[in-house]
């Protein structure tokens, strides 16, 4: 059975283009997959509809994103594609001819070459690479709407905001290289998008490429394959600024790694600036080349936490505004206290909430976010008490439930207390002075030094974020 369409969503009207339907299927996906992952494999994509909707063809740019599509995207754009729709809809790769534009004709399928991965390249050729092609136009992959006027500022990225406005206004001066890092979904994709998008706009002409670790490591494999690496280092070497998202992926990728650092050093001599982002601060990366660590951690690195609840409220009131909605405050309050994790999630429940109500024509309040977010809400009121947690934490640090309250203060106990405090604060609705009251009375300060302490830590100790994502976990069933 098909999901309900609102009266805002392309497929009620009957009559859907090629750009209505893909731009809700965009849509649906971005909800579903990392920001990154839909920007660098999806939305290039150009899609021609079957007069009768039944089936959708997408051009796809080069044989190496073609099968990566396929192997990995295929089966959701069918999902998703089947969800707007309410039939089955089948869903078509093809190569783009070299001369297509946007909205240009597709061309007719044809057979895609299976992709080698980089431990299955030949070795290096001795021989230098054969004559590259014309290089293209230029492309930044910046999306527009991500400026430093749409992102919401608060405590979390206020300094990360702060360096990447500086390295915006004056490139290739401090902080070069500037690495942001932090979990998924706190906004560091947006934060970079920002920063291209600012020198654009005052230096037209700079070269600016915005790009995934995961495209960077195709573009080596197909230099490789084709022997165009001319072409390649003109790509990367000549830019005024290059902004690459996630460079954790390039762990256990040798010649990624080397291709990188002979980038890194070309535009650093040029003065050109660099700006990185991953999930780990430089140090923390694994299977990464100490040299290229070392040119990482070199510039300024800087952290995005978790936003704050006020925070969260003015993401969500600016969203909502953004989509021509009026989010009450009350309500913005109500979706923020029950969303914690990042921003990501937080604009996916806003969403929901927003097509619930217009869907049932009804305004927006907190009875209408309770009903739209009744799933969430059922899952994070599975019994999520302060008690559970103590249990929960005492077991997996082998440590009695009672020392959890007690005023012992020994490592081995004081640490698994404050753990247990911050998820305390992170899991349950319960203020600062009830968390202390539950652990043995002590004073909401203590419990405030807990939770800013393990927060703070769990940026930088990998083990620490693994021992608190089982917990959490655990904890959520």
């Amino acid at each position: 059975m098909s999901s309900p369409r609102t009266a805002s969503d392309p497929a009620a009207t009957g009559e859907l283009q090629a750009h209505d339907l893909w731009s809700a299927c965009l849509q649906r996906l971005a909800q579903e997959l990392p920001a990154q992952q839909v920007n660098t494999w999806l939305r290039p994509l150009v899609a021609q509809v079957a007069d009768d909707g039944s089936r959708v063809t997408l051009a796809v740019a080069n044989r190496f994103k073609l099968d990566w599509v396929r192997a990995q995207y295929a089966g959701r754009i069918g999902a998703a594609l089947q969800a707007i729709t309410g039939q089955p809809v089948a869903v078509e790769l093809v190569l783009a001819p070299r001369e297509a534009v946007a909205g240009a004709r597709v061309a007719a399928p044809r057979t895609a070459v299976p992709l080698r991965t980089e431990a299955a390249l030949p070795p290096l050729p001795d021989e230098p690479p054969t004559a590259a092609p014309a290089a293209p136009e230029h492309r930044t992959r910046l999306n527009p709407g991500l400026t430093f006027a749409t992102l919401v500022e608060g405590s979390a990225n206020r300094m990360a905001r702060a360096a990447a406005l500086h390295v915006a206004s004056s490139p290739g001066q401090m902080y070069n290289p500037l690495f942001i890092y932090g979990g998924v979904g706190l906004g560091k994709t947006h934060l970079v998008h920002a920063i291209g998008n600012h020198l654009l706009a005052e230096r037209p002409e700079a070269k600016v490429l915005y790009i995934h670790a995961e495209q960077f490591v195709s573009d080596v494999v197909k230099s490789y394959q084709r022997k165009t690496f001319d072409a390649f280092k003109q790509r990367y070497h000549s830019l005024d600024l290059l902004l690459i998202d996630d460079v954790q992926f390039f762990a256990n990728k040798d010649r990624t790694q080397e291709e990188f650092f002979n980038a890194f050093e070309a535009l650093l001599a040029k003065k050109s600036h660099i700006v990185m982002t991953s999930d780990t601060y430089p140090k923390g990366l694994t299977d990464i080349h100490e040299r290229l660590v070392s040119r990482f951690d070199s510039g300024l690195t800087v952290a995005i936490e978790p936003p704050e609840l006020e925070m969260r409220v003015a993401i969500l009131i600016s969203k909502a505004r953004a989509e021509g909605a009026v989010m009450p405050e009350d309500v913005a309050f109500f979706v923020a206290k029950n969303v914690r994790s990042n921003v990501r999630e937080l604009e996916g429940a806003l969403r929901k909430v927003l097509a619930y109500a217009r869907f049932n024509q009804k305004d927006i309040s907190i009875a209408v976010a309770r009903e739209a977010l009744k799933d969430l809400l059922n899952i994070q009121n599975r019994q999520i008490s302060v008690e559970n947690i103590q249990k929960t934490v005492a077991d997996f640090y082998k440590i009695k439930v009672a020392d959890m309250y007690s005023k012992k203060r020994p490592a081995n106990i004081a640490r698994p207390r404050q753990i247990a405090m911050y998820l305390a604060k992170e899991l349950t609705q319960k203020s600062l002075p009830e968390i202390g009251e539950l652990f043995g009375g002590r004073d909401h300060t203590t419990v405030l030094h807990a939770v800013r302490k393990v927060a703070a830590e769990r940026q930088v100790d990998s083990e620490l974020n693994q021992q608190l994502h089982v917990l959490e976990q655990t904890l959520k069933g």
